[in-house]
C-alpha cells in the first residue's frame, strides 16, 4: 500500500528565521518542497515545484508579495496563496485577496493559526485571521462591490518601479532584471508619464501607496 500523499506546501519570507519558524510548524502535516527570500525565485521555481499551497509575506525584495501572489495565479491557477504577514491593513488584504489569494494572517498570530489557515484553503474555503477583522462577510462584500480598476502598469513597469523604489541604481536594475540601463531608463520615463509623476520621491511615495514596496518607518 502506498503512503498518502501529502499536500505541498511553499514558503516564501526573506527573513530566515520566519521561514525556518514555518516549516517546523507545516512539516508534521504537509510536504515543505522550497524556501525562498524573494518573489521572483518563487515566480520561476513554482512551475517546477508544483505546490499546492503558497506561504509568502507581503513585503519581500526584487518582487513583493502581491505581485508575485498575481502572477503565480495566473500561471498555476488552482494553487492557494496564504499570506502571512506584519501588515494589519485592510486595504492590503483585500488586495491580497482581490490577487486571488485564498488566506491572509499576521505574523503575530499564534502558530498553530497556520496550520489552521493551510487546512482551510486546501478545502476551498478562504481564511483570514481574526487579528485582521472580525467581520469576514463585510469584508468580502465590500472587496466584491468596490471599484476593482484596471492595473495601471505593465508587469515589466511594475519590476522596474519596485527596485527603483527600493532605491537601486540604474545599473543595479539593468543587471537584475537583464536589460539595459537605456531600456530601464525608457520604462522609468514611461512609469513617470503614465501616473503623472515628476520627482522620484514621487515615484517612491505611489510604490508604498500602492503597497509595491512597504512604508518607509
Amino acid at each position: 500500500m502506498s503512503p498518502i500523499k501529502r499536500p505541498r506546501v511553499v514558503i516564501a519570507d526573506d527573513h530566515a528565521f520566519v521561514a525556518d519558524a514555518c516549516v517546523k510548524l507545516l512539516e508534521p502535516e504537509f510536504e515543505v518542497v522550497g524556501t525562498f527570500a524573494d518573489g521572483q525565485a518563487l515566480l520561476a521555481a513554482v512551475p517546477e515545484l508544483k505546490p499546492d499551497v503558497i506561504v509568502l509575506d507581503v513585503g519581500m525584495p526584487l518582487m513583493n508579495g502581491l505581485e508575485a501572489g498575481k502572477r503565480i495565479k495566473r500561471l498555476v491557477r488552482t494553487v492557494r496563496i496564504v499570506y502571512l504577514t506584519m501588515n494589519t491593513d485592510l486595504g492590503v488584504a483585500a488586495e491580497a485577496f482581490r490577487g486571488g489569494a485564498s488566506g491572509y494572517l499576521l505574523k503575530t498570530s499564534a502558530g498553530a493559526e497556520l496550520v489552521t489557515a493551510v487546512r482551510e484553503v486546501l478545502k476551498g474555503k478562504q481564511y483570514v485571521s481574526p487579528l485582521v477583522t472580525n467581520d469576514v462577510e463585510s469584508f468580502f462584500l465590500e472587496i466584491r462591490v468596490s471599484d476593482m480598476g484596471h492595473e495601471k502598469l505593465t508587469n515589466r513597469q511594475r519590476e522596474v518601479l519596485q527596485l527603483l523604489a527600493e532605491g537601486r541604481s540604474m545599473k543595479e536594475v539593468a543587471y537584475i532584471l537583464k536589460l539595459t540601463p537605456r531600456t530601464v531608463a525608457f520604462h522609468k520615463y514611461k512609469i513617470m508619464e503614465r501616473l503623472r509623476l515628476r520627482t522620484n520621491a514621487e515615484l517612491v511615495q505611489y510604490a508604498m501607496q500602492e503597497h509595491v514596496i512597504p512604508p518607509r518607518t
